[in-house]
C-alpha cells in the first residue's frame, strides 16, 4: 500500500485510460484482500471489509464516503450487517483506472 496510498490523482485528459488487466492486477497484489473483478464486461477493483456490527460498518462507510467526496471520485458502496463491500473502478472510462487503485490504497489505509 505504501506509495500508492500517497500518490496524487491523474485529473489529466492524457492519463484518462483504463489499466490492462494484468497491470491492475499487478498493483492489486499489492493491497491485502482487493480482487478485480469483471461485472457487464467492466473491470472494478473490490474488497468487502469485516466489521463487528452495523454501527461499525455504517461508520467505515461514512469515512469512505468523505475520503471520496474530498477528491471527487467516487466508489460504490454497499453496507450490511458487519460488513461494507467497496468497489472502485472509472465509469467514464468503463474499467480500472490507476485512479481507483489509488482510491483502494487509502482505503485500506482508513481501515488500518
Amino acid at each position: 500500500m505504501g506509495t500508492l496510498a500517497t500518490e496524487s490523482l491523474d485529473r489529466s485528459k492524457q492519463g484518462a485510460n483504463i489499466l490492462a488487466e494484468n497491470d491492475a492486477q499487478a498493483l492489486l497484489d499489492s493491497l491485502e484482500g482487493w480482487s478485480l473483478i469483471s461485472i457487464d464486461d467492466v473491470s472494478r477493483a473490490e474488497k468487502t471489509y469485516q466489521f463487528k456490527d452495523f454501527q461499525q460498518a455504517l461508520t467505515f462507510t461514512n469515512q469512505v464516503g468523505a475520503l471520496a467526496e474530498d477528491v471527487g471520485h467516487h466508489p460504490a458502496l454497499l453496507t450490511e450487517w458487519g460488513k461494507v463491500t467497496v468497489t472502485w473502478w472509472s465509469h467514464d472510462l468503463g474499467g480500472v483506472h490507476r485512479n481507483d487503485l489509488i482510491m483502494a490504497a487509502r482505503t485500506e489505509r482508513l481501515k488500518s
